[in-house]
């Protein structure tokens, strides 16, 4: 019994101090390139076709939009998430092609767009890309701007000063 108390008092030590460390996100301080910067405008070229590695973006740009680090400059940052490519299959609500395993990590994704999209994260979809893979615009989350041509938005965003960050 004692082994077991001992046991599981160093798993909660041990993950304890894993959620602190991933927990506590960093302050603009601690990065030398945001010192000096008064505000954060970052285009993300969403092209990630894999639906598990694709939720890993999306959590990731979206934990990146909430960072300490980044909310301490100016005011809010913006975001602007352009999905291009196969990533478009992942947006529609049709999933016929998809494992169950992959049907589960696109209902995650669904829900962490929406929070993205709840919190100001601009979304947009290429159609030329959607019309290429097949993917309906009916099918898409009205949450997601269609634009015509992906790559004319990103090169609207970048001529604004949205720093360009690749997501494949």
């Amino acid at each position: 019994m004692k082994t077991e108390i001992k046991l599981a008092f160093a798993t909660f030590f041990f993950s304890m101090c894993i959620l602190s460390i991933f927990a506590a996100p960093g302050s603009a301080e601690d990065y030398e390139a945001l010192k000096g910067v008064k505000s954060i405008k970052a285009l993300f070229d969403f092209r990630d076709g894999k639906p598990q590695s694709a939720l890993i973006h999306v959590k990731l740009v979206h934990q990146t939009y909430k960072d300490k680090a980044i909310t301490k400059i100016g005011d809010n940052p913006d975001f602007v998430v352009v999905f291009m490519a196969s990533s478009v299959k992942l947006l529609s609500k049709n999933r016929d092609s998809f494992s169950s395993e992959e049907k589960k990590h696109l209902d995650e994704m669904d829900k962490v767009i929406s929070a993205m999209s709840k919190d100001g994260i601009k979304l947009e979809i290429c159609m030329f890309a959607a019309n290429l893979f097949g993917v309906a615009s009916e099918s898409v989350s009205p949450e997601i701007n269609r634009v015509h041509n992906g790559w004319i938005s990103s090169m609207g965003y970048q001529a604004k000063g949205y720093s360009l960050i690749p997501a494949y």
